[in-house]
This record gives structure tokens, C-alpha cells and sequence, in this order.
């Protein structure tokens, strides 16, 4: 098991930036995010969980979804068991809960919610003027 936690957002106006961070706490097995993809999803009431992208362990691939390439950047920090998601130039569609997840997919990588194994609760991203 891996326990996974979500912190950094907020409410931000339309072209403004936010860093989300998902950390992982070592659990009684030891388990961090060594090994694992961790992705980031976002959803909003009544949708359905959306990709928004993916990074490989230990780094070296990375995927987007196509509305976020471009403004956001996926990065990892192999040392610290975190994931980081900067997102630049938010827009209010942007708005949402955002996940991480992680699994132990790595190629291709994975960029649906079933191919992920352990979930953070998220945090709420919301963008308006």
C-alpha cells in the first residue's frame, strides 16, 4: 500500500499559476513512490476522472493531456518521494479536484484510471476572475 497525499491548491484568477504536490508517506511495508508512474487526474461533479498527466519512474517519460501541453509540467523528486504538477496560464476550465495516483505501469505509460493502483483524496483547484 501506498498512502498518498495532494497539497497547493487554491483559488487562483484566469492566467495565474499553481504547484501541486503529491507526497507519499512510507507505509509499514516501506512502499514509496520508488518504482512507481504517478499521475495526475482532475474531475469535476458529475464528469468523469480526466487524465492530465504522467510521469515514469524514474523520470524519463512523461505524457499530457492534449488541453494541458504546453501550460503544465510534470516532475518528480526521486529523493523527496514527491511528484510535482506545475500548472502555468490556468484557465477557469481548469477548475477542479485534482488526484495523484501511482502504478506500476511504465511503458507505454499509463493514462487511465484503472491502471492506477493507489489514489491521494486530491485538491481543490478552482480558477476565477
Amino acid at each position: 500500500q501506498v498512502q498518498l497525499r495532494e497539497s497547493g491548491g487554491g483559488l487562483v484568477r484566469p492566467g495565474d499559476s499553481l504547484r501541486l504536490s503529491c507526497s507519499a508517506s512510507p507505509t509499514s511495508s516501506g512502499r514509496t513512490l520508488e518504482g512507481f508512474a504517478v499521475g495526475w487526474f482532475r474531475q469535476t461533479p458529475g464528469s468523469e476522472r480526466e487524465f492530465v498527466a504522467v510521469i515514469s519512474w524514474p523520470g524519463t517519460r512523461t505524457k499530457y493531456a492534449n488541453s494541458v501541453k504546453g501550460r503544465f509540467t510534470i516532475s518528480r523528486d526521486n529523493l523527496k518521494y514527491t511528484a510535482d504538477l506545475q500548472m502555468n496560464n490556468l484557465k477557469s476550465e481548469d477548475t477542479a479536484v485534482y488526484s495523484c495516483a501511482v502504478s506500476t505501469l511504465q511503458s507505454p505509460p499509463p493514462v487511465r484510471p484503472d491502471e492506477f493502483n493507489y489514489w491521494g483524496q486530491g485538491t481543490q483547484v478552482t480558477v476565477s476572475s
